[in-house]
């Protein structure tokens, strides 16, 4: 850590001091994992500890990440000593089986620190995982049962467990999930944009989600038409068609001291193939109900410039843009946020 980097770890921790003793609450502002998968695909393994230096010399406060083989005392240390954040991620049991594994990760996960971890149901996107109606049920059915499975051993532990609305489930799916698990111990993490791929209006999305929102992954995004429906980007923070301080005021009203993680993938766009009848196969009445307004947001919100890519491109070129856009991001919080 050099002299400037010391001095912002002091005057962020007399800041915190301060905002303590008179009560107030302050939401950290940091970064996920994701923000940085190029570095950690394409250079050497990295582990929760090593994630966290390299964060704070990004301008993070904090980061979101599974300790990957870190000690949980290292990471705990290392977030006291300068006045940061930890959040935890954790991978969910599929059945009774698998509880034994999920409490040792969940007991790591607070050793380390954290007071809320995030969790997927699933790493696949529902247009694409599942090819009828009937196996989405199925996959929701056992995402229900897993909540009920985890809530006792994250109460008795004390860790909030905040579950991304990840491209699987539509906002009323995640709210009916929400209210019918009804516990303090889970919530939402609330992404700003993946439910642009389910065609949702996405500020819509975060005020529905706010009320559950126990941790944020902050994105700006950019979308253009494609032959088969869209192609969607993660751009740099405050070039796309995000209204982000809107969307973060809705959230800071439901939960003041929320934590606010970028997360800027620097990736090809994503295709989101909405005019082929497959994409509707696990909610076909939302062909008639949401595919025409989406459409019309498409051609609304043209690019505002380029956006990432890594096709093509020399391993050495992808990290330097990943790092260019993850520190514009984190400036960018911190100046507008």
């Amino acid at each position: 850590m050099n002299r400037r980097h010391f001095l912002t770890s002091a005057s962020l921790v007399v800041a915190r001091s301060l905002l303590a003793a008179s009560g107030a609450e302050k939401s950290r502002l940091g970064i996920c994992t994701f923000s940085c998968h190029q570095r950690w695909k394409l250079t050497q393994p990295t582990n929760a500890a090593d994630f966290y230096r390299y964060a704070r010399e990004l301008g993070a406060e904090g980061v979101q990440s599974p300790l990957r083989g870190c000690e949980p005392k290292t990471i705990r240390d290392l977030v006291e000593q300068t006045g940061g954040y930890y959040e935890g991620e954790l991978r969910l049991p599929k059945s009774e089986a698998d509880l034994a594994v999920f409490e040792a990760e969940v007991l790591q996960t607070r050793e380390a620190g954290a007071t809320v971890a995030r969790a997927v149901f699933t790493n696949g996107r529902r247009y694409e995982a599942f090819q009828s109606l009937e196996a989405f049920h199925e996959f929701h059915e056992q995402a229900k049962r897993t909540l009920a499975l985890i809530e006792p051993i994250l109460k008795k532990h004390g860790l909030k467990l905040a579950i991304e609305n990840h491209k699987d489930h539509t906002t009323e799916e995640l709210v009916g999930m929400m209210k019918a698990i009804s516990s303090e111990w889970i919530g939402v993490l609330v992404d700003t944009g993946n439910n642009l791929a389910l065609l949702e209006e996405p500020h819509a999305v975060v005020e529905a989600l706010a009320p559950f929102a126990l941790s944020v992954h902050l994105k700006d995004m950019a979308v253009q038409p494609s032959d088969d429906g869209f192609l969607l980007s993660e751009v740099p923070l405050g070039t796309g068609m995000l209204d982000l301080p809107r969307m973060i005021a809705a959230l800071r009203k439901a939960n003041p001291g929320i934590v606010i993680n970028l997360e800027m993938a620097t990736r090809d766009p994503l295709r989101i193939p909405c005019l082929t009848d497959g994409y509707f196969a696990t909610f076909p009445k939302r062909k008639a109900t949401h595919l025409d307004a989406a459409m019309q947001r498409v051609r609304a919100n043209p690019p505002k410039g380029a956006v990432p890519s890594v096709s093509g491109k020399e391993t050495a070129q992808i990290l330097s843009e990943e790092e260019q856009s993850n520190r514009h991001g984190l400036a960018w919080m911190q100046q507008k946020l």
